[in-house]
């Protein structure tokens, strides 16, 4: 009888998620490399009252960055024209910020940055991010001539494990992630790394030249298809 593959996973999954792979054949390990919480300080809830009376666009890359923000103004409706990265970080802005409009979408921050740039009334905007946030969308912001107000409203702390077991593949689902897992370990030569966009896969291009896999669309459940079709 053989012997299933063996996967690690960096981020929980759902638990139809596992059970498609295990009827696949897969295994997956979940053990998390990071994990965050919300800065909940006077002067983060003083930012986000503000940026509650501004007109200017709202820019979300993340879920983490979503979920702080709906915490805080849990008895607001903000009417924001907001720009986010796809699928799942749109899909938490639609259901905490109904009243709000989706103004663009990407797949990456550099391309959010771009459709910011082409479709954006006003030129300047509020980014609501984490402490270990990447350089790319302001830079490229502020390039050409963008207002970029930052508000961390999420830290990301590394939670770094050392991995005796020899995976086949790894899913990574954040650069910190990346970052965090490369501390304490290395990866087998066989082993096929699966990231959930460019600029994670870009991170692990840093620490080793082994098999890379981007996601189709930037979102859990398509790295893991990606991973599943990959093996099947």
């Amino acid at each position: 009888m053989q012997d299933n593959l063996q996967i690690l996973c960096t981020r929980p999954l759902d638990e139809s998620q596992l059970l498609e792979a295990k009827e696949k054949g897969i295994d997956i390990d979940i053990v998390s490399f990071i994990h965050t919480e919300p800065i909940e300080s006077v002067e983060v809830q003083q930012e986000i009252e503000v940026a509650l009376q501004s007109s200017a666009p709202v820019v979300f890359t993340s879920m983490n960055a979503v979920e702080a923000v709906a915490e805080m103004i849990v008895d607001e409706q903000p009417e924001w024209d907001i720009y986010c990265i796809g699928h799942a970080t749109a899909k938490l802005v639609k259901k905490y910020f109904p009243h709000a409009v989706i103004a663009g979408t990407a797949s990456d921050a550099a391309e959010l940055a771009e459709v910011i740039i082409d479709t954006a009334s006003t030129d300047e905007v509020i980014f609501f991010c984490g402490n270990q946030r990447r350089e790319e969308l302001p830079d490229l912001l502020r390039k050409n001539d963008f207002t970029v107000d930052e508000i961390v409203v999420y830290q990301t702390i590394n939670t770094p494990h050392k991995i005796k077991k020899d995976y086949i593949g790894i899913l990574f689902f954040s650069p910190s992630a990346v970052e965090s897992f490369f501390i304490n370990n290395k990866v087998g030569e066989r082993t096929i790394l699966f990231a959930i966009g460019n600029t994670t896969a870009a991170t692990i291009r840093k620490h080793t030249s082994n098999k890379i896999l981007i996601a189709d669309e930037p979102g859990k459940e398509y790295l893991v298809e990606k991973m599943i079709e990959y093996f099947t």
